[in-house]
């Protein structure tokens, strides 16, 4: 299966609701690696690296966020897989 990575960021009301802690563990549960952090704009960026259909369902968990998150917009980029293991929290 090959493996893809894509840069994410959300924006909207998606600081301060567990945004990346839940993002942190659907990736973890879809095997999934990379990181999330906070942007000064408001907004959550996010790096993905791991099989196609994991990734793009992680991608899917961004666009609705979780319970208390109310996402407006979320870019998707491509990337060059790197080789990234385990998920980060910034």
């Amino acid at each position: 299966m090959s493996t893809i990575r894509r840069r994410v960021k959300a924006h909207g009301r998606v600081q301060g609701v567990f945004f990346r802690d839940s993002t942190r563990s659907e990736a973890q549960a879809r095997g999934v690696a990379g990181w999330a952090r906070n942007c000064s704009d408001g907004s959550v960026e996010a790096a993905f690296e791991g099989p196609a259909p994991a990734v793009e369902a992680l991608i899917e968990f961004v666009r609705s966020g979780p319970g208390h998150a109310r996402v407006e917009r979320v870019d998707v980029d491509e990337e060059e897989p790197t080789g990234a293991t385990g998920f980060d929290v910034a």
